[in-house]
């Protein structure tokens, strides 16, 4: 979930319009949405076999998610529940900052129900329920995982704006964008890796530069979303997330925002 407020932000609304549940609760979709699901889905579950981590591997198992249709929310919530206490919430297209983070904290994940088109098959800036379901609902049935993300949602409630610019380049080099080292070798925890097929081969890959996992060096690594990135920073387990929600984060942030932004590795958006 890449958190957006468009009024605060003076971005333009979303075109897509997250789709309401009927009075049993059931969401519908169409023909053509449930046939762009199975193509992602279909297309993505060839790529995360020896390039994903077991955790999220074992995660996508307990979801059992459908192939030729979009998923309810509440069979993934169903699950998550019985896991680690978690469920998917129905959010619109965009959302506050206020609002995701509260939802983080009270350890329910926000789902944006409308899909992608097909003419934004490969790629779109929004998250959509395939990215928000399929990338990141397999690793909260890890517990680690599913801790450091309600932390996240905590810390973000209570920070400043300017803090809350450093948490995010946290999430975006971990939840979103996180490598983890293994016994087999390098694997994927990120759902913003998992849920692009592109992005799950360039990672693993030889052109981006990897770093061992530093909190510090992560909140002030500036980061673009609209390109494959240059630098990923690796776990060494997913307990270091766990340690992360028993520290003072807080304290790691402040020392950032003294010390800066390291300069980018990309050229600026206007200039790409």
């Amino acid at each position: 979930m890449k958190q957006k407020d468009s009024q605060a932000s003076g971005k333009k609304p979303s075109k897509y319009i997250a789709r309401e549940p009927d009075a049993q609760g059931y969401i519908h979709y169409t023909d053509v949405e449930h046939e762009t699901w199975q193509r992602l889905i279909e297309r993505q579950l060839k790529m995360v076999p020896g390039r994903a981590c077991d955790e999220y591997l074992r995660g996508l198992e307990l979801l059992d998610l459908p192939r030729d249709r979009i998923p309810q929310l509440e069979e993934i919530s169903s699950v998550l529940r019985r896991e680690t206490g978690w469920e998917v919430a129905r959010v619109p297209a965009l959302i506050g900052f206020e609002t995701f983070f509260g939802l983080l904290a009270d350890r329910k994940f926000p789902v944006a129900t409308f899909i992608r088109t097909p003419e934004e098959f490969d790629y779109l800036q929004e998250p959509d329920i395939f990215h928000e379901i399929f990338g990141h609902c397999a690793m909260l049935t890890n517990p680690a995982f599913a801790n450091f993300t309600q932390k996240y949602g905590q810390l973000g409630l209570a920070a400043s704006p300017k803090e809350r610019a450093y948490l995010a380049r946290l999430y975006w080099f971990t939840v979103e964008f996180g490598l983890l080292q293994t016994s087999d070798g390098l694997r994927i925890y990120g759902g913003g890796i998992l849920s692009s097929p592109k992005e799950t081969l360039y990672a693993l890959g030889d052109e981006p530069d990897r770093y061992d996992f530093d909190v510090l060096d992560a909140l002030r690594t500036p980061y673009r979303i609209d390109i494959v990135q240059p630098i990923y920073y690796v776990l060494n387990d997913l307990q270091q997330l766990q340690e992360l929600t028993e520290i003072d984060l807080m304290s790691h942030v402040r020392e950032a925002i003294d010390r800066g932004l390291f300069e980018p590795r990309f050229p600026p958006k206007n200039a790409a």
